[in-house]
């Protein structure tokens, strides 16, 4: 009699600027894997790497699949194939793919997840560590997708959210999606805070649906399988839909920003945060964005909170003194700049007094002196009165103690919702009987 083996199977990197989708890939493999009675041991991965990386395409996700099975080899097999057929490589795609038969998952798996959290990862580490370990791994391309599927199937969760996946059918790909705006703020309305980051209310902006021709129709985050079911009854689109499928994930746990940033991992495109005490005056550039610096462990960072994070105006007062942390990912330096930190959250620790000083007053007439010229005091222009200096006094903050993030429609795939501060779920709630996965026959 066959011993069952437990495989996991990760991928990333199939999908290109111009289509496809490495979830819709997923998708494809669970409805086959399911035909063929295949025990799945948990959701979908869909793991979000370091948001920075420049070629990144979209989300910058990657996708890890666990499964129970007699026959690995016919399923690899028939994965591969799936890959070949499916990744966009004629417009760039680079997709890896790798296996790991293996009920845990070894050390040096998950410190490679955690480094391509918040690194940039060479993929030529990404094949040396394939062969280090004998894993048995493909690849079209360049390779790149190898990192994704390493970290994938490396993922340690601390704290997850789930994320119900529409997808379309062939014909409505690259079309334009159609769906009643006022239904998904209605949707938002009853199921938060259980589903997140649906509906910009002040711009009136839907955020569940992608612009671009890749063949999901809505993403819906959240915390629990019932309320992602409940969101899509609430829904209203004309469009008919060829199914759905729900990702275990780390969308909205801010996870790549828990690492410190120092002056020797403060490399280009690395993401993390910083502790530290503003050291200048904040500059306001063109277009409203601000600039600053920290200084944290005698180094001296420099900070930009650009306009359409909504965060530009708590930058502009701030004022050196102020102890804030800061996360952010990393911009390589430029003709004006040093490295420097783009800020996705602001939080602030504590704030400097600020002081201003103006001419003293007259106590007998109630009015403001007059300078009588540098170093010569002051004096009342009505009685005469005199004063040798001016007079100091506190001004009220405009900011206060706390965290700041970005507007709701500027957060990333990882950014942690306000809503979600102070929030983990590290239940493991998988139940093979429950609709994670469905396709519209």
């Amino acid at each position: 009699m066959e011993e069952e083996t437990i495989l996991n199977i990760g991928f990333d990197d199939t999908d290109s600027p111009k289509g496809m989708c490495t979830t819709f890939l997923a998708y494809k493999i669970v409805d086959s894997l399911q035909k063929q009675k295949t025990v799945f041991l948990d959701f979908p991965r869909l793991i979000r790497f370091n948001p920075n990386i420049p070629w990144k395409t979209r989300g910058n996700g990657a996708v890890a699949i666990k499964i129970k099975t007699k026959n690995p080899s016919k399923i690899k097999n028939q994965v591969k194939n799936m890959i070949s057929k499916y990744s966009d490589t004629k417009n760039g795609a680079n997709p890896g793919l790798v296996f790991l038969e293996s009920p845990f998952i070894p050390v040096e798996f998950v410190k490679f997840s955690n480094l391509a959290l918040w690194q940039l990862i060479n993929r030529d580490h990404a094949k040396k560590f394939a062969k280090r370990n004998n894993l048995e791994v493909y690849f079209q391309g360049n390779g790149q997708g190898l990192i994704g599927a390493i970290g994938a199937i490396g993922y340690d969760f601390h704290d997850h959210t789930l994320e119900l996946l529409s997808y379309r059918k062939k014909s409505k790909f690259g079309k334009e999606r159609k769906i009643s705006s006022e239904s998904v703020k209605i949707m938002q309305d009853q199921t938060s805070p259980s589903t997140f980051n649906s509906f910009d209310v002040e711009k009136e902006r839907v955020l569940i649906m992608p612009h671009g021709p890749d063949p999901v129709f809505y993403g819906i985050r959240g915390e629990n399988v019932d309320s992602l079911l409940r969101a899509t009854t609430i829904l209203k689109n004309e469009e008919k839909l060829d199914g759905y499928m729900i990702f275990k994930s780390n969308q909205g746990t801010g996870d790549h920003l828990t690492n410190e940033l120092n002056a020797e991992n403060m490399k280009p495109y690395a993401s993390g945060k910083i502790t530290g005490i503003v050291s200048n005056m904040p500059r306001i550039a063109n277009g409203g964005h601000v600039f600053f610096k920290i200084i944290s462990k005698t180094h001296e960072f420099w900070c930009a909170v650009y306009k359409p994070t909504g965060m530009s105006t708590v930058a502009s007062n701030l004022i050196k003194g102020d102890k804030i942390c800061v996360g952010g990912g990393v911009r390589k330096a430029s003709k004006n700049f040093p490295r420097i930190i783009n800020l996705e959250f602001l939080d602030i620790l504590n704030l400097e007094k600020k002081m201003s000083t103006s001419n003293p007053d007259c106590n007998k007439c109630h009015k403001k002196m007059k300078s009588k010229g540098m170093h010569q005091g002051f004096q009342c222009i009505r009685c005469g009165k005199k004063s040798p200096k001016k007079i100091s006094f506190e001004v009220s903050r405009k900011i206060k103690k706390q965290l700041y993030l970005p507007k709701i429609s500027a957060h990333r795939h990882l950014t942690r919702p306000l809503q979600r501060i102070g929030t983990v779920n590290d239940k493991f709630d998988f139940d093979e009987s429950v609709s994670w996965f469905c396709v519209y026959r």
